[in-house]
């Protein structure tokens, strides 16, 4: 059996949960009005709502988002998109090496997108329960 192979990164915190809504302005009320969350950014895609140091983001399962969870939640459907990790560093050709040592496929080239400390590397792989989870580095 091979040696584990550590991670090259700490995990520092959840960056951000993403949740599928079917309504987003009444969502965007219950987080602002009724939690104090503020929204931070918004796009065609997705809300960004600041909790503390980290980010709710909503999206609707008819966006471009949204869709690939299926049905809103319930036995056919998921209500969480994606987990993403703040690391630190980000070193994408460690990140690379980890996940090829653990047969870990990623999805795709490392995007620079937005998170809790703004616009920052990530990088998407699967757990083993096909539940989608971002690495987030810090933003540039």
């Amino acid at each position: 059996m091979a040696q584990p192979m550590r991670p090259p990164f700490s995990v520092l915190r959840i960056d951000h949960v993403v949740l599928r809504v079917k309504d987003v302005e009444r969502a965007i009320a219950f987080y602002r009005d009724v939690l104090g969350c503020a929204v931070e950014k918004r796009s065609e895609a997705l809300v960004h709502l600041r909790a503390g140091d980290s980010l709710i983001d909503l999206v609707t399962p008819d966006g471009p988002l949204g869709r690939r969870g299926g049905a809103l939640p319930g036995d056919e459907g998921r209500n969480v998109d994606h987990l993403c990790l703040r690391v630190e560093p980000f070193d994408e050709a460690a990140i690379r090496a980890l996940m090829a040592h653990h047969g870990v496929a990623l999805h795709g080239d490392v995007q620079n997108n937005f998170g809790a400390e703004g616009n920052g590397p990530s990088i998407y792989l699967s757990d083993p329960d096909g539940n989608t989870v971002e690495l987030k580095g810090p933003a540039a």
